[in-house]
């Protein structure tokens, strides 16, 4: 039983657990009734679209038949109740028409000779010939009309001709009249104009003079008050301003006196000596200063130092340590090699395998 077992188990064609084969049963008879319902529905419908496919094939035969008849009974009808010439528009295609109609015009008044007809263009009339002489003994009237009015306008201008002339010569003679009288007109306003203007030149002359002398009187004034005024004697009362006695008037201001300038030196003395002592401590801070970071600096070397070597130190331990794990971790390695991993799998240790189907 067991030998049954693990060939139903270990043969993949054979295997059967875990499979409702029942069930299966079940379902594969379901899907042939399944199959067999659906193949005899469609014979049904397959049998009854033949039929209605004679039914279509005798329904158009028939249609066909019928449409036939009316075609024949139309022409039929045609033939004997509707002829060619009947028709309203048999004029169009009736073969005698051209022996039937009447010629294009039959005068130059004719009622058929319409605008839209297009029977009639110009020059192309019955009368054309007498027309034709009617107009050349009319182009004859024109021309000897013409030949007159150009003779008559030739006398006409002619006469106008003459008339400009005797008028140009009258409106000559009197131009120059007048223009004798403007000139001697133009001589009179000319002798009165230089009077006047050399009357005017004369006391424009007289007045120029008076003017030059007052100038010359008000410059001397003038130069004689500011001699004897307090500007040109640098008087330095004339600069005290009137917002108080450190404020003077810069327009009238000579300068400083010799006390104020002292004064101004002495004070410009005492701030040099003030700023080189400002100077000479700022020296001695920045010595302190530098001296202090000089001081700060070595320390901080030496415990750069200090801690370098402490760091060689802990250094070297640790090395120390990862020497002696190295060591250990390769007498491991020796033992795992030659004692732990020295058997190797034969075929017999992996036949044990799959011999039990428990």
């Amino acid at each position: 039983r067991e030998l049954q077992r693990q060939s139903r188990i270990f043969d993949v064609r054979r295997r059967t657990i875990g499979i409702d084969k029942d069930a299966l049963d079940a379902q594969i008879k379901e899907k042939k009734i399944q199959e067999a319902t659906e193949k005899a529905q469609n014979e049904k419908l397959a049998n009854e679209m033949k039929q209605n496919d004679k039914i279509m094939c005798l329904l158009e035969e028939q249609q066909k038949n019928d449409i036939r008849n009316i075609n024949k009974a139309i022409g039929e009808f045609r033939k004997n109740f509707q002829k060619p010439e009947t028709r309203r528009e048999f004029d169009l295609s009736d073969p005698q028409a051209l022996k039937k109609e009447t010629p294009a015009r039959l005068s130059d008044s004719d009622p058929r000779c319409s605008i839209s007809g297009l029977q009639k263009f110009m020059g192309e009339d019955l009368n054309y010939a007498q027309r034709m002489i009617f107009q050349k003994e009319q182009l004859r009237e024109w021309s000897l009309q013409q030949q007159r009015d150009s003779r008559n306008a030739l006398a006409d201008k002619k006469r106008s001709d003459d008339l400009y002339d005797k008028d140009r010569l009258e409106l000559d003679r009197k131009a120059m009249e007048l223009q004798r009288a403007d000139e001697e007109t133009r001589r009179a306003i000319c002798a009165a104009t230089k009077d006047f203007n050399r009357a005017q030149a004369a006391e424009l002359a007289e007045r120029k003079k008076l003017e030059k002398y007052q100038t010359m009187k008000d410059d001397m004034a003038e130069i004689s008050s500011l001699l004897q005024g307090d500007l040109l004697c640098e008087n330095p009362e004339q600069a005290a301003s009137s917002f108080g006695s450190h404020r003077v008037m810069t327009d009238r201001w000579k300068g400083m006196s010799r006390d104020q300038l002292m004064a101004i030196r002495n004070s410009q003395q005492q701030q040099i000596l003030e700023k080189q002592r400002l100077k000479e401590e700022e020296h001695q801070r920045n010595a302190e200063w530098d001296r202090q970071r000089a001081q700060a600096a070595r320390a901080q070397l030496l415990l750069e130092r200090q801690q370098q070597r402490e760091n060689q130190e802990w250094r070297r331990a640790v090395d120390s340590v990862n020497a002696e794990l190295s060591q250990e971790q390769k007498s491991k390695n020796i033992r795992l090699k030659e004692e732990e991993y020295s058997n190797v799998p034969t075929a017999e240790y992996y036949a044990q395998f799959n011999t039990t189907s428990r």
